[in-house]
This record gives C-alpha cells, structure tokens and sequence, in this order.
C-alpha cells in the first residue's frame, strides 16, 4: 500500500513538473488555436496537432511496449541464467526505471518523427503526380518530391533507434552485472560441472554465457542496421539524378555505368554484412562479423576510385559524345522545373526608323516610360509625405491603374506608424493608442513637378486626390512594419490621424482581434508577458486584442510550408476603396530529378509561383489563391489543407486587376535561361550561345538590370500592356541580343515570350548605350561640373524601350545635394536613340530634339494630334500667366514673413521660368531652322540662274 502511495504522489509530480514546463507552450497553442479560430482556419491549425497526436501517441504506445517488453525479457533470461531470484522491493523499483527509461527513447523517438515529420507524411498520403517520368528510373517526379524523402527519415530514425538500443543494451547488461551478481553456489542449475575446476573459473564461465546472450542481442540489431542500410544504398541510387558529377547536374555518363552498379553491388554487400554480423554475433567471431562489412568498405572504395578512373580516362577524352544524352536530360528537365519550356520565341525585327508620327501613335507607351525610379522615390516620399516622425513608407512598389480613363503606371508607397519612433514610450502609446498607419502616397512614374520632384496624385493625410481614385478606409492596421500587438475597442480612443496641431481619433470598427473577456485575459497577459493587460482599467469587455500584425509573419504562420518574397504590395481596390496587401507565394523542392539549383548559396530547383495571397490592411482577412492549378506541389497542400485555399476565381475584380509577375521569381528564371535557352546539347556543352543579363551604371555603380515594370505595346498587340522585362546580351559582346518578357494583363498573365533581335544588326546593349552617355561631349562635362558643385549625380535605372520595330533608351538623373536637406531630385531625362543621344529636363523635350517639336494633345476621339503652333503660343501665354500668379503669391507671402512659403513659391517659379525658357528655345530653334532652310532655297535658286 505503501508503495502504491509513493507511485502515485510520484506520478502527480511529474505531471505537475511536465505541465509547469510547458506552461507557456500550452499557453501559446491555446491563443493560438483562438487567433486561428478568428481566421477562419482552425482545421488548418488542428491538422498539424491531429497528424502529430494520430502518428506519435500509437508510434510512442508501440515502441514503449516494444522496447520495455525487451529490456523485461532481457531481465527475466539474465536471472535465469544466473540462477539468482531477487528481492521484490527492490525489482519493482528496478521495474520502474527500465519503464522510464523505455519511455523516454519512445518519446524522443516518437516526437522526433511526429515532431518534424508530419507534414512529409501528409505529402506523402496526398501525393499528387506531376505526369512526368525521369529519364533514367522512368518514375513519376511525384516519387522524389512526396515519397522518397519520407523513406529516407523513416531509416534514420530506425537506425538511431537501432544505435540507441545498442548501447542501452550494452548499458543495462553490465548494470545487472553490478546490482545483480551471478549466484555461484548452485552453478549445475546452468552449467556444465565438468567445465570448471574453482570458484573462479565458474565466474567467468557464467559471464561468458551471459555475454554471449548479450552480443547475440547486439548482433541481431546489427542485422537489422545492415538490413536498412541495403535499402539505403538502394535509394542512394534515386540520389545519382543529383549528382554534379558531369559537365551537367544529374547522373551522367559515369554515373550511370559504374556508381549505380557500385550502389547496387553495396545494397547486396550490405545484406550479406547483416548476415555475416548476426552469425559471428552468435558464434562470438569478431572475424566473422566484420568479414560483410570490410567487404562493404572495401567494394564502396573501389567503386569510387573506378568511377574517378573510368571519368577521367574514358569520359573526359570523350565528353560531348558520352554525355550528349545526359546533357539533354538536364536541359529538359531544368526547363521544365522553372517553367521555361513554355516560353513563346518571337523575332522582334529592328530596323530603327522611328518617326515623330510613331510617337503620336504610341501615346500609352510614352506616356508611360519611368522617369522616376522608386530607391530614391523611397525618400521623397518620407521627407515629403512622413507628415508625423512615426509615420514611415517602409518601401515604394509598382503597379497600374486606370485613373481618370487612362491606363496608368504608378509608384505607390504605404504610410505605416512605426511605434520604435514614438518619444513617449508607454504600453498606452505603443499598444492602445498608436495603433495604426493611414493612407498612402501615389505618383505616376512619368512626371515630376518642376521642381523635380515627384508629381503626387494621392497625398497628404487624410488622403487627398485630384481623380477619380477612391481611398475610402486609409487605416492601416496590418502591415510590413507593424511588429507589435494592439488592444483595440478599449475606454482610450485611438489615434487615428493629424489634423493641424490637434489630432484626430478614433474607434475601431473592423472585424480583427480576439475578445478580452474572461479567461482570455489571462491568456493573452500571459502569452504578451504583460500585466497591464489583466489590470488595465482601459481594457474593457469589449476590448479585443490583434495579433501577428506583420503580414510577413502573418503567412509564414499560417502556411509554413510556402515560401514568400520579400516584396509585399499595396494595393487600393478601387470597387470599395480599400487597402489590401497582396503577397506572391512559392511552392520549391530541391529533389526535381536532373534539374540545375538556381545559385550555389541554395539546392532548390523547382519553383512555382502557385499561391496570391492576399491581407486586408483593415480587418486582417488573409486569403490564399491559387493560381497555378497545374502545379502537383500546391495541389498536394490543397489535398492536406481543404479550408486554406480558394481558386483564383474567387479573387474580387479590383484585386484581380492588380496581380503582377513577381519579379524574384522572373529574375531566378531569367537567370537560368542565360544558359538553359540552348536546346543543343552540343552548343550547351560549349556555351557557344551563353547570354547575360545585361548591365547598367545606376547610382555610380555598373550592376546587373533587375527586372523592371514598364508599359509599352508589344509587336503583335493593338495596345500597350503591364509588362516585366529584362534585356538579354551576349555573354563576351555588348550588344543586346534578345528581350525577355512577361505579361501581366488579364487572361495573358504569367506567359513569358522571348523577342530575338536580328543576329545580322548590332543593337546596342545597356552597356554600350551608357559607355555612348559617359562618351558623350555634351553630357558627360555637364554631369560631371554637377558632381563638382556640392551635389551627387544619381543615374537610374536605364529602361528600353520597344516601340514600333525600333528601340528607344532612356535614363533619368538626379541631382542629391550633399547638406542635411538631400532629398534626390529628378532634374534630367536621357533619352538614345540610335547614334543620338541627348540630355534634356524631361521626356518631351528630349523626344522633340531627336523626332522633332512634339506639342502632343488628344481630341475628342482620344487620337493624339501635334498641335499647331498658334497652339503653342496659347502655352505659353499660359506659362506666363501662372508664372505671374506663383510670383504674386511670393510677394504676399514675404509681407506677412512666411518664409517657408516664400521659398516654395520661388522654387517653384523657378521651375515654370526654367519650363518658359525650354519652350522659348524649341520656338527659336524651329525658327531659326526655317530660316536656315529658306536661306538654302535661296542660294540654290540663285546658282541655278
């Protein structure tokens, strides 16, 4: 009874230690179960915790009897063949400890596979096929991807199982050696009498007997260890479709006629070690036993150095012929894994004789070339639209809409609070009061102001706009930077935005947060390591608490098994005037068969942009589309989680409009097609057609292009599009020999294509257009005096440019001036066109010195038309008559000693004087041309009489 007693009060503690351990942890799954709950994914949360319960409790049941029913057995033979009955007392006690010990390797083992194999299980069990066969085995890709690395985990786990058993029972042996001594007294009960002379010699016969039982036992594990080491070896055969060996990644020529055999041979090797262990465990012959392994050892070693041999003198002399079929599977298949054998080649045919008319003609194209570039736009927009020191644009992003009927590419940037940069710092500040960012900033990308910068089209706060746009719910409650929770509906009224020197506030009316009443108080106190959240008067019944604000670790949360890119987007949906986030998600595996990874810092070679997933900036509603439905990996998770995914149809209209081919999947692509557009294994072999991402000087450093945003109009479409882009150049040459290009626009999303240019032109690249710019006698003094002059000199991003069959080329330069006030501004436009080059204070003066005076303006049927020069002078009288208006507002401004004002109304007249002078020198410029002509005519006319 007593002991009885002592087990349970011992029990009762060690629940009580087990569950004071994982407090916070129990803690932490019932809040989040609750945040899951408020999602709208709670079978997604519970699918994990019932996979880990269905797979780990009988696995750990399993093994606990297993493992203690040996060491029992164990127990039970050794006192038999050591002829000695113990006290009870004792061997319950002993009992106990063989039942903890047991216990504690079926849980480490049973957590491990549930613990981190869970979800390779449901991949496993949900396994979709790809409907594509590898080149050498003939098995579905889905084999590698969803199955083999679950037999993989599978072996070691047994294997270390196997290795801790080893040892236990080497352990526990000699413990009963120590604490439970053989009874010599009576020997005959297991023993030959006649096979000992003394005392002595019976102590080590008993010993001998009971270790031999003991080695068998170890010998029989090591049966089984071989066992799974000849099924290893055979999977290790699936690995040589990785293997680096070749002049391309996968199983090559060598590996193929001599490794896989060497694996095949060792898997048979590894099935006579497993016997030839058990026999010399049994026969106590260490000879015996480690015979099949040495064998084993010595087979890999030749393996390894015949293969070497067999690739160095037989495959290299001979390369392109041996591997020519090996090549070919790698280039398939790596076209296949990134999606590049859907890329649709066209010929862009250039022949550069474009017109002043093609110009009028392609109004949405020029009307749409980036003169801003978002790095240095990050910081106009914080100096100039931060309004508050907690306000921060955390990042700029492309998009279009239509605004005001035109199709328009913009910059946009959200306005988040950044609670770091509060002064006072109270848990009332950070968490009930400052709860949210408001608005955001828009401008087009093809315009600035004249003061060179950004024209702004949504700004200020609340947000104001001069179009059609609609910005109805500015608050932003969930964003990039929004690390910290918040209480909301609380007795302290948020603040919601500035309004002069007072501010404005606010409740929250939106449907995100778990309640604060009952028992949840102390759970989110507890999860927060934050009393105030208990005792708080201002925490209310009402109050609810919102969590996992950043929208980054709001996703990864959810859906850890997608991977996101780092570059969230804002988008306004202008059928409500809300703000959402929107998030491109990607499905990768690194066990595509015969597919090259896409940098050496990573294995990954597959990868799908499969998944959108999109946040309400207001409310916290996450949603995950898909929109790659061919895809076998999302169609797996879908399978796994029913509740997560909704098709791309489902996705509202005014977020639809905003999708975008995300740029880090198009430059891992573009990467790899530098060398994976050759479909000949012999040119691939010799890289005698290797492109290269073409180059730029940007802020004073020569770096590769990255992916750009433009809008222009492709060569069999009737109007411009959403493009992204990105030029390719011959690997040794400057010249640019292709465009790479992926469509954004309604059902066209997601198709690549390829504009091959003519291989009889040259076509100048990024490169050679910039070296033509530092070149130049006009640009690169002027340039270089600004650089001079207390100021930095920032060239963006060059952009071509296809209109019509030629290539335009254009650079904007900002001027940064080095004091404390150094917001980057736009002050010139380069624009190249074939050999012509010119540097000009925006896009239409630099077109009208190459093309000729473009005075564009649409008529009634929205046709571009040049206008007529008494049109101009109507301009310009115009220019004259604001110049006035600015110059009135300066004077009044300077009598009531408003300065600040004053000096923006001067930078500004400046601006419109410098407008006035360009269009004065365009009038004068024509004219004198005119005159030069009939001062041509003249003399002609004169010669002839």
């Amino acid at each position: 009874m007593r002991d009885r007693t002592k087990f349970i009060l011992f029990l009762v503690i060690a629940i009580l230690l087990v569950l004071f351990s994982s407090f916070t942890s129990i803690v932490g799954f019932i809040t989040d179960y609750k945040w899951f709950d408020e999602l709208g994914y709670t079978e997604t949360f519970l699918t994990k915790l019932s996979t880990q319960v269905k797979i780990g409790v009988p696995l750990f049941i399993i093994l606990f009897g297993l493992i203690y029913f040996y060491f029992i057995s164990s127990k039970r033979n050794y006192y038999k063949e050591a002829n000695i009955t113990p006290p009870k007392p004792g061997e319950k006690r002993f009992n106990i400890i063989l039942a903890v010990i047991s216990a504690f390797i079926s849980l480490l083992v049973s957590s491990i596979f549930a613990g981190g194999l869970w979800l390779t299980t449901l991949e496993f069990m949900n396994a979709s096929s790809f409907g594509l066969k590898d080149p050498i085995f003939n098995n579905d890709i889905g084999l590698y991807v969803f199955k083999i690395p679950l037999f993989k985990e599978i072996i070691s786990l047994i294997l270390f199982l196997l290795f801790v058993l080893i040892i236990a029972t080497a352990v526990f042996y000699l413990l009963l050696l120590s604490i439970r001594r053989p009874n010599i007294e009576r020997p005959e009960n297991v023993l030959d009498m006649n096979r000992f002379k003394d005392k002595k010699n019976i102590v080590e016969l008993l010993n001998k007997e009971i270790f031999k039982k003991a080695i068998f036992k170890i010998g029989i594990f090591a049966f089984f260890g071989f066992l799974l080491i000849a099924i290893n070896y055979y999977l290790k055969t699936f690995d040589l479709l990785y293997s680096p060996r070749g002049v391309a990644y996968g199983a090559s020529y060598t590996d193929v006629t001599v490794t896989l055999w060497g694996y095949r041979i060792m898997a048979i090797l590894a099935i006579l070690s497993a016997i030839t262990a058990l026999v010399g465990a049994y026969k106590r012959n260490l000879k015996t036993a480690l015979s099949g392994p040495a064998l084993l050892v010595a087979v890999g070693i030749l393996s390894a150095v015949g293969a070497g041999l067999i690739q160095q003198f037989i495959v290299e002399p001979d390369e392109i012929s041996k591997e020519r079929e090996f090549i070919q599977y790698n280039i398939d298949m790596t076209q296949e894994a990134y999606g590049l054998n859907n890329i649709i080649e066209k010929e862009f045919p250039v022949d550069q004789k474009l017109t002043k008319e093609d110009i009028l003609n392609n109004e949405e194209t020029i009307e749409n070339i980036r003169i801003n570039d978002y790095r240095p736009l990050k910081q106009v927009y914080n100096e100039l639209q931060g309004i508050r020191y907690y306000y921060k644009f955390n990042d700029v992003d492309t998009d279009r809409y239509m605004i005001d009927g035109e199709y328009t590419q913009v910059f946009l940037s959200a306005r988040e609070m950044d609670s770091s940069k509060l002064k006072t710092k109270t848990w009332i500040n950070e968490h009930l009061k400052y709860t949210h960012g408001y608005g955001f900033v828009l401008s087009p990308v093809n315009s600035v102001a004249p003061n060179g910068q950004p024209e702004l089209l949504v700004r200020s706060i609340p947000p104001t706009t001069d179009t059609d746009l609609r910005v109805d719910r500015p608050e932003i409650y969930f964003g990039e930077i929004t690390n910290n929770y918040i209480v909301v509906n609380t007795d302290e009224t948020e603040f919601d935005y500035p309004q002069g020197s007072d501010n404005v506030e606010v409740k929250y009316e939106g449907t995100a947060g778990v309640p604060l009443n009952g028992f949840n108080k102390i759970l989110f106190a507890i999860r927060e390591r934050n009393l105030k959240i208990l005792i708080s008067g201002n925490v209310n019944s009402d109050s609810k608490i919102i969590i996992n604000r950043n929208i980054v670790d709001r996703v990864n949360k959810i859906a850890p098994f997608l991977e996101y890119d780092k570059d969230p987007y804002i988008v306004s949906n202008q059928e409500n005037g809300k703000l959402y986030w929107i998030i491109d998600a990607y499905t990768t595996t690194n066990a595509y068969p015969y597919s090259q990874p896409y940098s050496e810092e990573t294995s990954t070679n597959y990868i799908r942009n499969s998944v959108k997933v999109v946040v309400d900036a207001y409310n916290g509603e996450t949603n995950f589309y898909i929109f790659d439905e061919e895809d076998p990996m999302v169609n797996t998770y879908s399978k796994i989680f029913p509740d997560l995914f909704k098709s791309s149809d489902k996705m509202p209209e005014g977020l639809f409009n905003h999708v975008r081919y995300p740029q880090t999947l198009f430059s891992i692509q573009s990467k790899v097609y530098e060398i994976y557009h050759m479909d000949n294994p012999v040119v691939f072999y010799n890289s005698e057609d290797a492109w290269n991402v073409g180059n730029e000087i940007y802020m004073g450093e020569e770096v590769p292009i990255e992916p750009n945003y433009m809008m222009f109009k492709l060569p069999d479409s009737e109007k411009a599009e959403f493009l992204l882009t990105l030029p390719y150049t011959p690997a040794t040459k400057p010249n640019m020999s292709s465009l790479f290009v992926a469509r954004n626009d309604g059902e066209e999303y997601g198709n690549l294509y390829l504009y091959r240019f003519p291989k009889g032109i040259t076509v100048n690249g990024p490169m050679l257009v910039e070296s033509k710019i530092d070149q130049d006698s006009d640009i690169s003094p002027q340039l270089t005096l600004w650089s001079q002059e207390g100021s930095n000199v920032l060239r963006g991003n060059i952009l071509t440019i296809p209109i019509e069959n030629s290539l335009l080329y254009v650079e904007p330069v900002y001027i940064q001036a080095s004091n404390k006030n150094n917001i980057p501004e736009m002050k010139r436009v380069i624009v190249a066109y074939k050999n012509q080059i010119v540097m000009e204070q925006n896009l239409d003066t630099a077109l009208s010195k190459i093309f000729g005076q473009l005075n564009r303006q649409k008529n009634e049927d929205g046709v571009v038309t040049d206008v007529e020069d008494g049109e101009t002078s109507k301009k310009i009288e115009g220019t004259i008559q604001n110049a006035n208006e600015i110059f009135k507002k300066a004077k009044e401004a300077s009598q009531k000693g408003d300065w600040a004002k004053y000096g923006e109304y001067i930078e500004e007249l400046e601006g419109i004087l410098n407008e006035l002078n360009k269009e004065l020198d365009i009038e004068t410029e024509e004219t004198t041309d005119e005159l030069e002509t009939e001062d041509t005519e003249t003399e002609e006319t004169t010669e002839e009489e």
